[in-house]
């Protein structure tokens, strides 16, 4: 069998980004497989805002206080 780093150097620069995108996703992919979680310990951070702002306005907001 050909060794695959030949193949991808073979290939175009913009096949070989796609194929270094599907290599770090399927490393996620399994990584979500052996025991990593979800981390929800965010939930319900922004309840105090509920009755002060919109979903709308809380997101925008959100983005304020974050920089964005």
């Amino acid at each position: 069998m050909e060794d695959i780093g030949k193949m991808i150097q073979e290939l175009p620069p913009e096949l070989q980004k796609e194929v270094e995108d599907f290599v770090v996703f399927l490393k996620g992919k399994k990584a979500r497989k052996h025991g990593k979680k979800l981390r929800q310990d965010w939930a319900g951070a922004l309840r105090d805002y509920r009755n002060k702002y919109t979903s709308l306005e809380l997101q925008q907001k959100a983005f304020e206080w974050r920089g964005d």
